[in-house]
């Protein structure tokens, strides 16, 4: 997040957006009172940015109604810049809006700094503040003194910026996903092509896809789309994690895996989906879960895939799994929701990890010690340190609803967290001292 917010800056002071910079015009205003012009040359003389900002700050205070308040909160935004003061930065900034509301530079300046705020504490108001500014910016004509080709280099970088914003108040503040794919897909377009490949433009590029997957505004194939091509120019460590989202959304719209590899390499190639690019739609829930029981051995699925038939598949084919299943042992791989000294409630599948929906509800064996019991948001993995292992007990198929994919509670007995133990040491072979 901070590098966002350092990235911004930088954007910010290439393009002659400092407010500073913007405030030189009174430079030729002269301050009659020796002892406010003493106080103001005591201040915009100091070489450090922190002392000149508080030197700044003491002069506001003394003298809140000087003829150089415009461009002392300019020198004010630059000095907390420099000292990396973001807080501090937006307060100035926010003070210099009052008396200059259309600064498209300090409006620029005000929205990078926000957002942060926003993604950081989920606040409504903060974000609904951010989406306003936002909009200001957008709605901002251009000043008369400056050209239509400045005027265009300056939107051009900033308008992404205030796109990507509303979005964000679209998701955390207003809660309206379908309205923040709208803003991600125009902040997107907005881009140079070479640009979206990296940066806030490939961070947003998975907000997107994060947003087609949420129930609200679900779309199985964009979603996939847009994880692919997140994926392609993603680091290694963040590809491990957008992989298994990519593959689930992919198989849950085609069916199948098969194809997935061309689909990787067209979104290599285009930031939105060609309609040249066809992806052939999966058979209806039931097919497809019939298809996952016959195509092997059933016994083999991984918990998504059974759970996927159990709650989608036909009568006949969920009870010829459970038979298989019921009274058997599995690692339970998921996320903990809820947790106590004997029952474990977690949610395995991505749908249930996002809608924070307890799955899988496993009793325990024996009761826990307080301390042993896990944490709210421990993961239990297929090979980690810790496995949780329990016997298959009972289901019951859960309908869709309120846009939630229909699903499977599947409870478990018998629980237990077994740590995995570690090789025996070798012991060390005596050393043997010849005689002198």
């Amino acid at each position: 997040m901070k590098k966002q917010v350092f990235a911004s800056m930088v954007v910010l002071a290439g393009m002659g957006f400092a407010a500073a910079s913007q405030a030189k015009a009174q430079d030729n205003i002269t301050i009659k009172d020796p002892a406010e012009y003493n106080s103001y040359q005591l201040a915009s003389t100091q070489a450090d940015p922190k002392s000149k900002a508080a030197a700044y700050e003491s002069f506001l205070q003394a003298y809140p109604q000087t003829v150089v308040k415009k461009m002392v909160l300019g020198e004010l935004i630059d000095s907390y810049q420099k000292a990396g003061d973001s807080d501090h930065t937006l307060s100035a900034a926010s003070r210099y809006l009052q008396i200059d509301p259309n600064d498209f530079g300090v409006i620029y300046l005000s929205v990078a700094l926000k957002k942060v705020q926003c993604a950081k504490t989920s606040d409504a108001q903060v974000c609904a503040d951010l989406d306003a500014l936002a909009q200001k910016g957008l709605a901002a004509t251009k000043p008369a003194d400056v050209s239509d080709d400045d005027w265009k280099k300056k939107t051009s970088a900033a308008y992404p910026l205030f796109h990507s914003a509303i979005a964000l108040d679209d998701v955390l503040g207003k809660k309206d996903v379908k309205a923040a794919i709208g803003e991600y897909r125009t902040e997107l377009a907005l881009y140079p092509a070479e640009s979206t490949t990296s940066g806030q433009a490939l961070v947003d590029t998975l907000q997107l896809a994060e947003a087609y997957a949420q129930p609200d505004a679900r779309d199985m194939l964009q979603a996939a789309w847009f994880y692919a091509r997140t994926w392609n120019f993603a680091p290694q460590a963040f590809k491990d994690k957008i992989e298994p989202k990519l593959e689930y959304w992919f198989k849950r719209f085609h069916g199948n895996l098969e194809g997935l590899d061309a689909f990787k390499v067209a979104a290599a190639t285009s930031l939105f989906k060609p309609d040249s690019v066809e992806v052939k739609p999966a058979p209806t829930p039931a097919d497809l879960a019939h298809q996952a029981l016959t195509g092997g051995d059933p016994t083999k699925l991984n918990l998504e895939d059974k759970e996927f038939i159990l709650a989608n598949g036909s009568k006949a084919d969920a009870d010829q799994l459970w038979a298989l299943l019921q009274g058997k042992e599995t690692q339970v791989p998921g996320i903990v929701l809820e947790a106590s000294a004997t029952v474990i409630k977690l949610a395995v599948t991505p749908d249930a990890k996002e809608n924070k929906t307890a799955d899988f509800v496993v009793n325990l064996k024996k009761p826990l010690e307080e301390k042993e019991i896990p944490a709210v948001g421990t993961e239990f993995k297929v090979q980690p340190a810790i496995q949780l292992n329990a016997i298959y007990d009972t289901f019951t198929a859960v309908p869709a609803a309120a846009g939630k994919l229909p699903s499977a509670q599947i409870v478990l007995r018998d629980g237990e967290i077994i740590p995995v133990k570690a090789a025996a040491e070798k012991k060390a072979a005596p050393v043997h001292h010849k005689a002198r």
